[in-house]
């Protein structure tokens, strides 16, 4: 007898599924009851991790969408416990006892990886260290998933194997989804982490210049022109996804306003140096009374004088020129980004 069914699909990136809406199946007349009950399980489950999924993608943080995480992990409890339930097929008990194993890896995952990632949102902004190793936690936790999955997956090919059943291997919608938005938010997190390398570095750049610290202002120019550079190259290297090459066209013009705002940096710093220059001279001229002061006293002071407002007027200049460029150019990155997530990440609401 040969049977044709699905085969539960092998869970893609981040999978992390939800409470099924089955009741607790009473016994299994045939094989395709079996395996009928547990794909039903994964479908509905993988259903409700796409909401979490989407709503990641279009704009909400894991912090904010962490009622969700609970949630899930409450189904993952039901839903183990429902399989648990499950008597073996036939004395054959190895697909819903890796079905359940794949479940305990699936709530390890929730409870621990990604508990963890949610906490490391909250400092992932503040270095490139803390970012990269927060789209690493999410890869690592990925890979649990996946190889769980996997291992379940060929179980049941050997179940259905044993009974004379075919399984088709024809994609679903939801596989389809899952596959599209695997591929969209890896593309983002390549580019991503190009973009953020040198936007974290220019951010310590802004904070040197605030502070006045010339020697840090030199060293955060040398480093974000590096960066800058090392990122347009690291460009060259990535593919765009399905020929959409906006991410890396977008990336690339903030790489080069940013190589740009170093040389440009110049200005700024040798501002700081005759800001201080003239504090300096000034302290002196005022500490004299006016009859001890000399020419030369004089023409210092003045010097100082013509030299500190020819430095402010190159200072503004410079500041109002980069922080028109800089809102230009993130201005286009952030819709760029909105626009490649809106198009191609799936909407699942429900």
């Amino acid at each position: 007898m040969n049977i044709y069914f699905r085969s539960i699909p092998v869970l893609l990136l981040f999978c992390f599924l939800i409470r099924p809406a089955l009741g607790m199946a009473q016994s299994f007349e045939t094989p395709v009851e079996y395996l009928d009950y547990i794909g039903k399980a994964n479908e509905q489950l993988t259903l409700k991790y796409m909401v979490y999924l989407s709503s990641i993608s279009h704009g909400k943080s894991a912090r904010k969408v962490e009622k969700r995480r609970l949630e899930v992990l409450d189904a993952i409890h039901n839903t183990r416990m429902n399989i648990m339930g499950m008597p073996p097929y036939k004395g054959d008990k190895s697909f819903r006892d890796t079905t359940v194993a794949y479940l305990k890896i699936l709530n390890s995952v929730f409870n621990e990886d990604f508990s963890k990632i949610v906490n490391m949102e909250e400092i992932a902004e503040q270095s490139y260290d803390g970012m990269e190793a927060y789209m690493l936690a999410q890869e690592k936790a990925n890979e649990k998933l996946q190889e769980a999955s996997k291992r379940q997956s060929e179980t049941q090919k050997l179940f259905a194997k044993k009974n004379n059943i075919n399984l088709l291997e024809n994609t679903s919608e939801l596989e389809a989804k899952m596959k599209i938005a695997s591929d969209v938010m890896h593309h983002y997190n390549e580019v991503y982490l190009v973009f953020f390398k040198s936007y974290k570095q220019e951010a310590y750049l802004m904070e040197a210049v605030a502070k006045k610290n010339v020697n840090g202002i030199e060293q955060n120019i040398n480093s974000l022109q590096t960066f800058a550079e090392q990122g347009l190259e690291k460009l060259k290297t990535l593919n765009p996804y399905t020929n959409d090459a906006s991410l890396v066209t977008a990336c690339r013009n903030m790489l080069n306003f940013y190589k740009e705002e170093a040389k440009k940096s110049a200005a700024i710093s040798d501002f700081v140096l005759k800001e201080e220059n003239f504090n300096k001279i000034k302290k002196k001229f005022d500490s004299k009374p006016s009859s001890s002061r000399t020419q030369q006293d004089v023409d210092e002071f003045n010097k100082a004088v013509n030299d500190m407002n020819a430095g402010i007027n190159s200072y503004n200049n410079t500041n109002n020129e980069l922080n028109k460029k800089r809102a230009q150019a993130l201005d286009a990155w952030n819709s760029t980004v909105k626009r490649y997530m809106d198009t191609y990440v799936p909407q699942q609401r429900k």
